[in-house]
């Protein structure tokens, strides 16, 4: 390790960070805009031409809006849960490959901050303690309402992490390791959404629960807590708890591209190497839009069947996909013939319209005797 190397990390990690608060600014505008044509509005479009300056002008009044804190509150808790938010959303995708290595000007530029070989270890290990961020905002605000709001993003984290460790588990299992660049090359042939489209799916709505997306959003709730954790946040202080949440949904997004849409693979990547970078944007724009297009889609699920539907129906399923996936391989690798994978996704996909099936079932019986 040279001196050389330890500045081209920090300018890397520079310029990702910016990338990531840049991103956070216009994700909000897309949301905005992609709900508004959803449901037939026209969303922001006064602040510069097609409103393209409305992240902006949020920022300004941001920045300017008053900052209060309440009497009782912890003050330094208070003043660190914000930050303690931002930094795992931020951190989580060091580990992410954005494109093959590139040679500029004889000097060879990798795509990545870090290349561990523990990288997916590195993501459910950060993943984890993000909600520690939230839980402190409830707590320390001194507020009934944001201390539900803390305790609930914790019970939801508790109940959809498991889930979606196991989601990882298929992933690993497919590519034979668990770093991120053995398992992008691992999907040359075929994206592993195809080879197991049930542990994608797993991991999609794991995702929205990890993130407090909706349909999952229940530890900001308005209806129900005002606006949860975050009640008594203004100014910069709530900015950056709302940017926690964005940024969050970049990492997501970047990391589900990564581990089952073939990462930064595409048409003519071997040849062109730049057209990486530009195949992954692509990627998380189209996840990201999932993730908007699911809320301006579903109504917040009732907090019992949030908690059930974690604990009854991903759980189960997210272990029986990992099983299936383990016998797929063992089968292919035992009678030397990849035809046996095809059992993965066909498997999967019987077991999981079954348990769909059983969830319709609980469903209709429970409102039949509410009745």
């Amino acid at each position: 390790m040279t001196l050389f190397h330890v500045i081209e990390w920090l300018i890397k990690g520079f310029v990702w960070a910016l990338v990531l608060l840049g991103g956070f600014a216009y994700l909000t505008l897309y949301e905005r805009r992609a709900l508004a044509r959803i449901q037939s509005r026209i969303g922001p479009n006064r602040a510069g031409p097609f409103g393209l300056l409305q992240p902006i002008a949020d920022a300004v009044k941001l920045i300017f809006k008053e900052e209060l804190t309440p009497a009782n509150a912890d003050k330094l808790i208070f003043l660190l849960a914000p930050v303690i938010t931002v930094v795992p959303a931020v951190i989580i995708t060091a580990v992410v490959p954005w494109g093959p290595s590139l040679d500029i000007f004889g000097y060879h530029l990798t795509l990545y901050i870090a290349d561990i070989n523990v990288g997916v270890l590195y993501i459910m290990s950060i993943a984890s303690i993000a909600v520690y961020g939230i839980v402190l905002a409830g707590w320390s605000s001194n507020n009934k309402y944001a201390m539900m709001g803390g305790l609930r993003s914790s019970a939801q984290m508790i109940s959809y992490e498991l889930a979606l460790g196991l989601s990882f588990v298929s992933a690993i299992l497919l590519a034979g390791s668990m770093r991120m660049l053995d398992i992008v090359n691992m999907q040359k042939p075929i994206w592993f959404v195809l080879l197991q489209p049930v542990g994608t799916g797993i991991f999609l709505i794991a995702t929205l629960a990890e993130v407090n997306r909706a349909p999952f959003d229940m530890p900001e709730a308005e209806q129900e807590l005002t606006a949860g954790y975050h009640t008594e946040y203004s100014g910069m202080k709530f900015a950056l708890l709302f940017m926690a949440e964005y940024t969050k949904m970049i990492a997501i997004s970047a990391i589900g591209a990564t581990l089952f849409f073939g990462g930064y693979l595409g048409p003519f990547v071997d040849k062109f190497p730049w057209l990486g970078p530009f195949y992954i944007f692509i990627k998380i724009i189209l996840l990201l839009f999932g993730m908007i297009w699911v809320r301006a889609t579903f109504p917040r699920i009732r907090y019992d069947r949030l908690m059930a539907f974690g604990w009854k129906v991903l759980l189960p399923l997210s272990l029986a996909v990992v099983f299936i996936t383990a016998v797929g391989i063992i089968l292919a690798q035992h009678y030397t013939n990849s035809l046996w994978m095809g059992i993965i996704p066909v498997a999967s996909l019987l077991v999981a319209g079954f348990a769909v099936t059983m969830l319709e079932r609980e469903l209709r019986r429970k409102d039949y005797a509410r009745r």
